[in-house]
């Protein structure tokens, strides 16, 4: 009969400890979706203001066509990323261009000065940092998901019923963005 009473507890604790990984596999892995689906709201505000940016800058700089182009097909190609690598390349090249066109902004004074633009600028800004914070935050909670699925017994429970690893959010080229910037100040 003890025998019986100690197995039994010993199935209940079992089973209450899979319930509670099950679960925080699931919490983690609606986490990651959750902070995903936050990056995508910034950048959905950022690709909805850079055509009041781009219109901006035509007024000024009608001649610098090309920048204003690629910056067009740049917000293109952020429309149809699906993951995290297609949104890193298309978000790669869309702040290359965006630093072309302010490169191209600063031979033009009255647009530097432009109460429009300056409002822009701004909240450009403020969405790549807002949209900086929410890629970190995607990337801890997918580090906390990935790291659960291939930690013992979670990687059990993971395989079992199918939880997959999170792409996380990375630079498309690195070995770039990790170069230090010279300031110009000619």
């Amino acid at each position: 009969m003890a025998l019986l009473i100690i197995l039994s507890l010993v199935v209940i604790v079992l089973a209450g400890a899979a319930i509670a990984i099950y679960n925080r596999l699931v919490r983690l892995k609606n986490t990651a979706r959750s902070s995903w689906s936050d990056i995508d709201v910034q950048l959905k505000k950022r690709f909805d203001l850079i055509p009041s940016l781009v219109e901006t800058v035509k007024g000024y700089a009608s001649h610098e066509k090309e920048v204003l182009t690629r910056l067009t097909e740049a917000r293109a190609m952020m429309a149809k990323a699906t993951n995290p690598a297609e949104m890193a390349k298309s978000e790669n090249m869309l702040k290359d261009t965006l630093k072309s066109l302010f490169a191209v902004v600063e031979a033009y004074p009255d647009l530097k000065a432009n109460q429009n633009f300056m409002q822009l600028q701004q909240q450009l800004g403020a969405l790549e940092d807002s949209i900086e914070q929410a890629r970190r935050y995607y990337n801890a909670v997918v580090r906390d998901y990935n790291t659960m699925i291939e930690s013992f017994p979670a990687n059990l429970m993971a395989s079992s019923f199918g939880f997959r690893q999170e792409e996380y959010f990375q630079l498309e080229s690195p070995e770039i963005e990790r170069k230090p910037i010279k300031p110009d100040f000619s």
